[in-house]
């Protein structure tokens, strides 16, 4: 057992990866009768939404503190991180679009799996009133919003709390101290079941190859290389982009700053365990102050998501287009809402991105069936994911300190002697 758990998460995924394919391959539709396994390993994925959504939106509100006292830095971060958080949902939404990794492949073999399709449908021929649509997204009965796992209700009932902790200030600490440590005890509960990411990954990949074959693998492949391509044109674009047109600075020397914190991004998959080195990184190698490193930093861990929030919407495009789902400019514009504000619930730990797929998936009509179809190789993107976020929380904290003069440009030129 502990030379089980020596060995690293994702170590332990890539190899159930690889074993799952060849089981699949060689077993042939066989390989389907454990597919059991990774039901369940989806059902524990299922069952940490809601819970994990409420309290980490809620803390992550909170958290802010006061706005008003926030002044400059506050809101110049905030608006960075939605503004980048909806080009990356967008940018996701184009690659989708336009490669259609998903178009293709014969789901025939998993009709009896896709019942949802049916229903999802159904519902979406229900012409509704702006009028009706609106009044959805009020949560007139949030345990009932709760217990149907309804997307919109739940982001604002939870936005809602947050706001009304901020205004309550010191009265609202003691309710403050419990969504926090909620948050905490979600993240500990959702680090248990990430744990049997291997055993999951290893059923559904045996699943996938021997229900669907070659064809499901290389649609998957696809999907991958167009994570890694989106990530790496946020970073580049992006964050580059903000570097040198808005903080004005070398972005060469930024990213060399900030390469200790890309490489435990990439290697942990979690922006919570990289947060210390991303300080350090920003303090000693971009010269960034103290308290806006501090607060800015520490802010983007729990909201800033770009990676997530673009791998969201190509997700949602990749299970429409398996399961033959039409989606409407509408339903774009939904996803480029959830994507976001998914983004921003998403806890910084492994597996947080496959937990917000159910709310986006659910709101459009995409069956959550999709989840086990990349779930197998969710691990491989949540790393080149994480290493975006957290390169996007040192480029905003840089751009913020030089743009209200919180920045030793010293430090920053130093960084060619790290």
């Amino acid at each position: 057992m502990k030379a089980w758990f020596a060995i690293p998460l994702w170590q332990r995924v890539i190899g159930a990866l690889i074993l799952g394919i060849a089981t699949g391959l060689y077993f042939g539709e066989a390989a389907a009768s454990i597919k059991i396994v990774g039901d369940i390993f989806i059902a524990f994925i299922k069952m940490l939404v809601v819970p994990l959504i409420f309290f980490s939106l809620v803390a992550g509100v909170a958290s802010i503190g006061d706005l008003r006292k926030l002044g400059a830095v506050g809101s110049r971060a905030m608006l960075l991180f939605v503004v980048t958080g909806q080009m990356a949902v967008w940018l996701g939404l184009g690659l989708g679009t336009f490669v259609q990794p998903g178009a293709g492949v014969d789901t025939s073999a998993i009709e009896m799996d896709s019942s949802r399709l049916e229903k999802a449908e159904a519902a979406k021929e229900t012409a509704k009133t702006a009028t009706e649509m609106l009044l959805e997204i009020v949560p007139s009965r949030p345990v009932q919003v709760m217990a149907d796992v309804t997307v919109l209700p739940l982001i604002v009932f939870s936005l809602l709390i947050g706001i009304g902790i901020l205004m309550a200030k010191e009265e609202g600490a003691p309710v403050l101290k419990i969504f926090e440590s909620g948050s905490v005890v979600m993240q500990k509960v959702t680090m248990i079941v990430m744990e049997l990411t291997p055993f999951g990954v290893f059923a559904l990949m045996a699943w996938v190859a021997g229900t669907l074959g070659i064809e499901a693998l290389q649609a998957l492949g696809v999907l991958v290389f167009l994570n890694y391509l989106g990530c790496l044109l946020i970073i580049a674009l992006f964050y580059g982009g903000m570097i040198k047109f808005l903080a004005k600075l070398p972005v060469v020397d930024f990213f060399r700053g900030i390469i200790d914190a890309i490489a435990v991004s990439y290697s942990t998959a979690s922006s919570n365990a990289t947060l210390p080195v991303t300080l350090r990184c920003a303090r000693r190698n971009l010269g960034v102050s103290n308290s806006v490193a501090s607060f800015v930093i520490s802010l983007g861990a729990t909201i800033n998501m770009n990676g997530t929030a673009m791998y969201l919407g190509l997700a949602t495009l990749f299970g429409a287009q398996i399961f033959g789902v039409d989606l409407t400019w509408g339903d774009y514009f939904v996803i480029s809402v959830l994507g976001t504000l998914g983004a921003i619930g998403a806890a910084g730990i492994p597996g947080a991105g496959l937990i917000m797929m159910t709310l986006v998936f659910s709101a459009v009509g995409v069956p959550l069936e999709t989840i086990a179809f990349v779930a197998g190789v969710d691990r491989i993107m949540d790393m080149m994911r994480t290493t975006t976020n957290v390169s996007g929380d040192a480029a905003v904290a840089t751009t913020v300190a030089a743009m209200t003069g919180e920045i030793d440009t010293a430090e920053l030129v130093s960084a060619d002697d790290i």
